[in-house]
């Protein structure tokens, strides 16, 4: 059974062996069932497209190659008939250039009818297939390369697609930075491993698989050939949200339907407008219900450890609208700074310093050599809020937790929650507030750090592990006073004291040999790598710098801005090394 989908005819591939003279091809095509001259004989080419392309859709069985039978004329014009019928062609059973036209028009490889046996065996019934599981992770793992959209738009998108479906299904996506996901997202080109190979510009544009597909279950490819646009006229590219919104269709388990406006067409149909805007034809709604029930304000499917809905990101504005803020008086300088707090959210690095941060990508980009303002960023922080003791994510609901002082905030993406400030007592600490904090992913708890002690806590009962505080420092090399501490993607923890940091590989409870190393010089492309070194540092360090200078990414003003998308995958097994320090 065919399991995935591309939009695009793609170049036509061989002619089902043997192939059928072509006299009789000729003869075949020209001529409706009643054996009438209805249209031109089609040229060479064009038969074989036809015939190639009957097959792969579903609408012909290939002939059989053992005994060489052909298909009859009746086969062939009901093959036609049925493709005109499912794309609003009349049906007249001849392959005329309106037919031919159709057969051009980009669209997805996937059949529009069940796979066809033998003209003398039934048709099976193609049984549908959807996810056995109500929460759905997902990633970009690779970008496009020379497109004019924006990492965090490509993202933004991508957010939005998938919330076209979990607005009326009981689904629930979530963004994670790990290397593991439910929908793996690509851009890629030619050859790339799997049964869809892309064909450049114009072609095959984009596949997706259903979810009982083994490994590549839910998984979207997108052409990295094709021009992808956004909010653009439909002659100046390929919209990747309409794209996108079609084959996370397939990636929950729908296929392709003849119902004209329905964005499981498989013929490509060009922009469907706002993605801020988009609801799904009626069609489309009863298809999705029909698999997975009607999603209630609560869904009857969620359970307690659930994140919560996320908060739509902005789509960030054309590239003329960008900013021109003049930078403020007290903007305090990346490569000299002592970092107030350092913290991991939604994958992405946060430099915190007094009212200002600076942020890195997945990729350890960053973003701009600039700092943005924190309450124009997480809106609800007080205006003269003059820094925070320390930030980080917590595993059990992904929400984001500021301190300062005696008190804490609570955000839900960039968005305080209802009631905060509140005092720290809150987790048991005393009053003073703390240096540090960040979820040791090891055991899944999180450590508060103040001066020489240490507290350890679980998020998701939200109580103080006993015995706790503990005199520090618990990792061997690492210093016992910090001014912050983050888990990266690489797995490893990283600490921060003064202008150095210091690694420790998962699981262990000692420094990684070479450190501290610089923070600015790997983690805020400050300076040149020495000669010799790799990049970030002595021990591989976490900064994408080069040989030739650093690394920052070149994303619009107004993407520096786009709030964070969805949370990382909750730790799962996680929670049974608890008996850990």
């Amino acid at each position: 059974m065919v399991r995935g989908a591309a939009w695009g005819p793609g170049p036509p591939p061989r002619c089902p062996a043997p192939c059928p003279p072509l006299p009789l091809l000729l003869l075949l095509f020209a001529l409706p069932a009643h054996g009438t001259y209805a249209a031109p004989a089609p040229r060479a080419e064009e038969l074989s497209l036809g015939m190639e392309w009957l097959s792969r859709f579903g609408y012909l069985p290939a002939a059989d190659p053992a005994t060489g039978q052909l298909q009859t004329q009746e086969e062939l014009s009901k093959a036609i008939s049925a493709m005109q019928q499912f794309g609003g062609l009349e049906a007249t059973g001849v392959l005329d250039p309106a037919t031919l036209a159709l057969m051009r028009t980009p669209r997805c490889s996937l059949p529009d009818l069940p796979p066809v046996a033998r003209s003398r065996r039934r048709r099976q019934a193609q049984a549908p297939t959807k996810w056995s599981k109500r929460n759905l992770s997902w990633r970009v793992r690779t970008f496009p390369r020379d497109s004019p959209l924006g990492r965090d738009t490509v993202r933004a998108l991508m957010y939005y697609a998938l919330k076209v479906w979990s607005d009326i299904a009981p689904l629930n996506f979530h963004e994670v930075a790990g290397s593991t996901a439910d929908l793996q997202i690509d851009f890629s080109r030619a050859e790339h491993n799997d049964r869809y190979p892309f064909d450049g510009p114009g072609g095959t544009v984009a596949h997706a698989f259903f979810p009982g597909d083994r490994h590549a279950a839910g998984d979207a490819h997108f052409d990295d050939d094709e021009a992808w646009t956004f909010r653009s006229a439909d002659a100046h590219g390929m919209d990747l949200f309409a794209v996108a919104v079609h084959e996370f269709g397939h990636a929950i388990g729908l296929g392709h339907v003849a119902a004209t406006g329905s964005i499981m067409q498989p013929y490509y149909q060009g922009p469907v407008g706002d993605p801020l805007r988009y609801g799904l034809p009626y069609e489309d709604r009863v298809r999705v219900w029909q698999l997975y029930g009607v999603r209630d304000s609560v869904s009857p499917t969620a359970q307690p450890d659930t994140p919560e809905p996320e908060e739509p990101p902005p789509l960030p504005e054309p590239p003329d609208n960008r900013s021109s803020t003049a930078p403020q008086r007290d903007v305090p300088h990346r490569c000299s700074a002592h970092f107030d707090a350092v913290a991991q959210i939604r994958g992405e690095a946060f430099f915190f310093k007094g009212r200002y941060f600076w942020r890195l990508t997945r990729d350890r980009h960053l973003v701009s050599l600039q700092p943005a303002q924190m309450h124009r960023f997480w809106r609800g922080l007080p205006r003269h809020l003059d820094g925070v003791d320390a930030v980080y994510e917590r595993t059990s609901d992904h929400k984001i937790v500021f301190f300062r002082g005696d008190r804490y905030w609570v955000f839900k993406d960039n968005n305080v929650e209802e009631g905060y400030p509140r005092p720290i007592s809150d987790f048991s600490l005393p009053p003073g507030g703390v240096d540090a904090a960040f979820a040791w992913a090891h055991n899944d708890r999180t450590y508060f750090f103040k001066d020489q002690l240490y507290w350890r806590y679980d998020d998701h009962t939200r109580s103080m592990d006993p015995g706790y505080p503990a005199q520090g420092p618990l990792w061997r090399g690492v210093p016992s006073r910090l001014d912050d501490a983050m888990r990266w993607s690489d797995g490893a923890s990283y600490f921060f004291r003064g202008r150095e940091y210091w690694k420790v590989l998962d699981g262990e409870l000692e420094a990684a040999a070479g450190y501290p190393q610089s923070t600015a010089r790997d983690w805020l492309v400050c300076g040149e790598p020495r000669a010799g070194v790799s990049v970030g540092g002595a021990q591989g360090g976490p900064q994408g710098r080069t040989q030739d200078g650093p690394a920052v990414c070149s994303c619009s003003a107004a993407a520096r801005t786009l709030p964070l998308l969805l949370p990382p995958l909750l730790p799962g097994a996680l929670g049974a090394l608890a008996r850990a320090p």
